[in-house]
């Protein structure tokens, strides 16, 4: 049992851009309202032919090609998503095929925003069992297909995209990757945050989960670095949730991670659930922002009032 690692990471958005000035004219709002609520001038969105699973493929192939792997390497795929139409096939399957993964265990996630660390949870847990080699653990949703674009309280946050990491055993002798996981949820507030209806809706209440964010969260972040050993002022990055900037800049400064690089990629592809950490992670990995080796918190919260955070090394 010698931990799992992340050998790499990659990201899809779609090519559709959606700005703040596109948002005025079809609801009253207004580009500065906009940035100085929430902290987005951007968001992409996924069109009626870009289904969640396309989505997350495209990533997973990604971050199979950063890894040097192909699709008969793996052997579990985890897909976080609170946004899939259809309840059978799963998403994980749906990707599977679409990569042609031979044979792999393959289940969805559902925990909204907090699903990637959870699924990137469940990888770790499975590959020091033994019961998995390599993991595909990808964040996809498509908010849009959720949205009531009438609203202007919840349209102005959302965008679609994915983003996927391969999970691996750590060689023999070599510290483990991923650091244990520190989780749990406020079910009794689970109304805070809702994708409900028929058709669905996303919904919250904005001042509750601002509070709790802000309040509840940080103690809970810094706990996930002493289960990995160190302080928060060793952590060379912060990937949160990117919910809304006004609660990661905050949340970020109350953790304490006064060296980090803080991830703020809310600003221009918006929220976009469970896909917001892997997609914001790979994009700091890309623009060689962090380095191999450095430990980054990923902290994921939000529907079911629910957290998940675990310090990873970077690939």
């Amino acid at each position: 049992m010698n931990g799992s690692r992340i050998a790499a990471v990659g990201h899809y958005q779609p090519a559709k851009v959606l700005t703040n000035e596109d948002l005025a004219g079809l609801v009253d709002t207004s580009d500065e309202w906009i940035r100085s609520r929430v902290g987005i001038r951007t968001r992409h969105i996924a069109g009626p032919d870009e289904p969640v699973d396309e989505l997350a493929a495209h990533a997973a192939a990604k971050a199979l090609a950063a890894a040097g792997l192909t699709p008969g390497d793996i052997d579990l795929v985890l897909v976080a998503t609170s946004t899939a139409v259809d309840r059978s096939p799963n998403m994980a399957a749906r990707v599977s095929a679409r990569l042609g993964i031979p044979g792999p265990a393959a289940m969805d996630v559902n925990v909204v925003c907090a699903g990637f660390t959870h699924a990137l949870a469940t990888a770790d847990h499975t590959v020091r069992a033994g019961a998995a080699t390599r993991a595909l653990v990808i964040g996809a949703d498509k908010m849009s297909e959720v949205t009531d674009w009438s609203d202007r309280t919840t349209c102005v946050l959302v965008g679609d995209g994915a983003g996927a990491a391969v999970v691996e055993a750590c060689p023999d002798g070599a510290v483990p990757g991923i650091s244990p996981v520190l989780w749990g949820s406020l079910p009794e507030m689970g109304h805070a945050v809702r994708i409900e209806g028929q058709p669905a809706r996303f919904a919250q209440e904005g001042q509750s989960v601002y509070r709790w964010a802000t309040t509840q969260l940080p103690p809970l972040a810094r706990k996930a670095c002493e289960r990995a050993g160190l302080g928060p002022e060793d952590l060379a990055a912060v990937v949160l949730h990117q919910a809304n900037l006004r609660i990661i800049e905050p949340l970020a400064q109350k953790i304490g991670a006064v060296n980090a690089v803080v991830a703020r990629d809310v600003t221009e592809s918006g929220n976009t659930s469970a896909a917001s950490i892997p997609l914001a992670f790979s994009k700091l990995v890309e623009r060689g922002e962090i380095s191999t080796g450095d430990p980054v918190l990923l902290f994921g919260f939000g529907g079911n009032l629910s957290y998940a955070g675990q310090v990873v090394r970077c690939p």
